[in-house]
């Protein structure tokens, strides 16, 4: 996403503001956010209508993560202020970040209803359809950030969206196209290389291909995909020894990368290196065993859960919660189930235990509306001096 911040600031230093908003910029820009969040706080304490401070303050807390106090400024900015194009692309940025993309797109959405022109509002907009699968969608809302934003350096990120949907679409020349633009523009664009290099590929240009994924890594050395890329396209050209140095940095960055795994042992047997290649070639058969196992155990434990809802519904609740119970042993990362298993628990009298199960199906799945509310409605029901320490997280 790309934020109001810079946007926000030039109009602070033109308009004037206020000593104390002028404060916090330098503080944030200087990279002081917790004492700019301070100093931001303190200022909408006194002045509860100055739009412009919940903005920033906004944006701050959602890069510091803290989504409810995030959303919470950046709603009372977008009342304060509804016909505000950047306050509405603000709340959406948040909702991004967040993992709300449906709310998100719904700002974006007013953000550009007030402004049509407004090219980071089509950028925005543009990306979230793309991450929802709307396609056809987003390549309008990106060819129109692309006309309005020109050189700008977020119509990278313009052109790199767009990209993605040529080649969702398997029109890697057109692809290629939007990509080069991208690092034209921002030559330090990792991912726009990385994905340049696979339409290079596409094309059989594995030349240029190469290059690009030299570039890639060059630009983000921590990235697994890029080395792995990089690796890989070495070794599909013959060049084992760089080949292995580039797939065991992608191995050190994902050690359970099944692609990685297999290409790191070719390079390694092309290299004479029979024993090192033997070994690879004996994890990522325990890899895959793991990883049938673990789907096993996903399927059984939703046929364990099925079970247990069967019981319930037959009034047998303390034969039920222990099926819920054996489902989520079998799968702990199960939002569905754990909540199945909290729920029973806590009408079984078991409150601690119960809260707990909700409270962890939550995290697994903290935009679950169905989730949080039971956990609030048994919050509400806790008898007295049984309320957990995290209550509090629960808004």
């Amino acid at each position: 996403m790309h934020s109001i911040v810079l946007a926000l600031l030039c109009a602070a230093m033109l308009s004037g503001q206020q000593s104390k908003l002028d404060q916090a910029w330098r503080l944030a820009a200087d990279g002081q956010r917790g004492e700019a969040i301070h100093v931001l706080q303190s200022l909408i304490v006194t002045e509860p209508r100055n739009t412009d401070a919940r903005l920033l303050l906004g944006s701050l807390l959602m890069e510091e993560g803290d989504e409810p106090s995030s959303i919470a400024q950046l709603k009372t900015a977008v009342e304060q202020r509804p016909r505000s194009e950047e306050a509405q692309n603000a709340l959406g940025e948040a909702y991004n970040k967040f993992g709300e993309t449906a709310a998100a797109k719904t700002a974006f959405e007013h953000a550009v209803a007030i402004k049509p022109d407004y090219g980071v509002g089509q950028l925005n907009l543009g990306e979230v359809l793309v991450a929802q699968g709307d396609l056809i969608g987003a390549a309008k809302h990106l060819d129109r950030a692309i006309a309005l934003l020109g050189h700008a350096d977020d119509a990278a990120d313009a052109h790199y969206f767009r990209a993605k949907i040529y080649s969702a679409q398997n029109r890697p020349d057109a692809a290629v196209k939007q990509l080069e633009a991208a690092v034209l523009m921002r030559p330090d664009f990792a991912g726009a290389w990385s994905d340049l290099g696979q339409a290079r590929m596409q094309l059989l240009d594995h030349s240029g291909a190469l290059t690009a994924f030299e570039h890639a890594v060059a630009a983000n050395p921590n990235d697994a995909v890029a080395q792995y890329r990089l690796g890989a396209e070495y070794l599909h050209q013959g060049k084992t020894r760089p080949a292995i140095d580039h797939l065991r940095q992608a191995y050190e960055l994902n050690a359970s990368d099944q692609s990685t795994l297999n290409a790191l042992q070719m390079a390694l047997r092309q290299s004479g290196d029979l024993d090192g290649a033997d070994r690879l070639k004996q994890q990522l058969a325990e890899l895959l065993r793991d990883r049938d196992r673990i789907n096993q155990n996903k399927l059984k434990a939703v046929q364990i859960n099925n079970d247990g809802s069967a019981l319930e519904r037959s009034g047998d609740l303390r034969g039920a919660l222990a099926k819920y119970r054996d489902a989520a042993q079998l799968d702990p990362s199960h939002a569905g189930i754990r909540t199945n298993y909290g729920v029973a628990l806590l009408r079984m009298g078991k409150w601690s235990e119960g809260l707990d199960e909700l409270h962890q199906a939550l995290q697994l799945d903290p935009h679950n509306e169905q989730i949080r509310a039971a956990l609030k409605d048994a919050l509400s029901q806790v008898p007295d001096g049984m309320l957990p320490s995290w209550k509090d997280e629960v808004r």
